[in-house]
């Protein structure tokens, strides 16, 4: 992995939380604290672009505005700001891998941030389901021994 690549990851975790940041901490609506941390971006990307690679100028403010729609989550869903920034992570890898497949479509950078939250608001289920797991495999262990006394 490049330096380029890592930029783009470190990007889309610091988007993520930095939208949600605004949006439930300072309140300024989901919308608005996407917007703004999608038009800091921009505004950077255009005025700075000799600072920047040509591959960076492309893709930083596509990585940035995407991984911004996952700080648009409510707090009642999921207030956890490291699951918020894995989920900005996990935008980039799906930014890497489909963004080819998204070419002329609507709504690809939003598809693809629903997605990595998906993933993230899993976690905590399939930690339960092992706990269950565990805790029937636990139980059946004492059956079995109870029965062999």
């Amino acid at each position: 992995m490049g330096i380029e690549q890592f930029i783009l990851f470190l990007v889309g975790g610091v988007s993520a939380v930095l939208t949600f940041f605004l949006h439930v901490d300072l309140k300024q609506g989901p919308v608005r604290a996407s917007s703004l941390v999608g038009v800091l971006v921009g505004v950077f990307v255009l005025v700075c672009p000799d600072l920047l690679s040509p591959y960076l100028t492309k893709n930083l403010p596509l990585v940035c505005f995407g991984a911004s729609f996952i700080g648009m989550v409510s707090s009642k869903v999921l207030s956890n700001y490291l699951l918020i920034g894995f989920s900005g992570i996990v935008f980039t890898i799906i930014f890497f891998n489909t963004s080819s497949f998204f070419n002329g479509f609507g709504g690809g950078l939003g598809s693809a941030a629903c997605i990595a939250l998906l993933v993230s608001l899993s976690f905590p289920l399939i930690r339960k389901q092992r706990k269950l797991q565990k805790r029937g495999l636990q139980i059946k262990r004492h059956r079995k021994s109870k029965g062999n006394n």
